[in-house]
C-alpha cells in the first residue's frame, strides 16, 4: 500500500473538524479554499418573477387566493 503525503496543511483551529479524520479535513478545507477564489455568479434579473419576498423562505405558497405547487 502506498502512502501519499499532501501538501495542504490540516486546519487545527477549526473546533467544529476536531472529531474528523485528516482526509475529511483537508477535503473541506480545499472546498473551502475554492469557495473563496471562485468567482461568484453573475446571474441575469428573473422577468415576471413574483414581487416581494421569496415565498419559498417565508412558506407563502399562494397567489391570488390559489395554492400553487412547484
Amino acid at each position: 500500500m502506498t502512502t501519499q503525503t499532501d501538501a495542504t496543511p490540516l486546519p487545527e483551529d477549526r473546533p467544529e473538524w476536531a472529531h474528523l479524520p485528516p482526509a475529511a479535513r483537508r477535503a473541506l478545507a480545499e472546498a473551502e479554499e475554492r469557495r473563496r477564489t471562485t468567482p461568484p455568479l453573475e446571474l441575469a434579473p428573473e422577468l415576471g418573477g413574483r414581487d416581494g419576498p421569496e415565498p419559498v423562505r417565508y412558506g407563502d405558497y399562494e397567489r391570488k387566493g390559489i395554492a400553487v405547487d412547484f
